[in-house]
């Protein structure tokens, strides 16, 4: 059974930063892809940014610049590195975990950006 599991939310002031963790675990397909979606209030989950087990990359319009994925590989864990926060990016970001065919998702952390 495969467990995703994050860390790293809280409270930050527009323009601050912040570190998400996501850690897998469970059996892990080597060749996956990692990534990060979220969720505000009122609005649709959507996508943030993958990195696949190669380390290509892809990320959301709203985050490119911003928002900087990397994983490691050997420990299963994809991290999230948002600097420049604004208010607009409040949400719970979801870890979401993709490998043969299936869809794996956290539960989820609050990112909070407000003064």
């Amino acid at each position: 059974q495969v467990q995703l599991v994050e860390s790293g939310g809280g409270l930050v002031q527009p323009g601050g930063s912040l570190r998400l963790s996501c850690a897998a675990s469970g059996s892990i397909f080597s060749i996956n892809v990692m990534g990060w979606y979220r969720q505000a209030p009122g609005k649709e989950r959507e996508l943030v940014g993958l990195i696949s087990s190669g380390g290509s990359t892809n990320y959301a319009d709203s985050v490119k610049g911003r928002f900087t994925i990397s994983r490691d590989v050997a420990k299963n864990t994809v991290y999230l590195q948002m600097n420049s926060l604004k208010p607009e990016d409040t949400a719970v970001y979801y870890c979401n975990l993709q490998m043969r065919g299936m869809r794996y998702w956290g539960k989820g952390t609050l990112v909070t950006v407000s003064s």
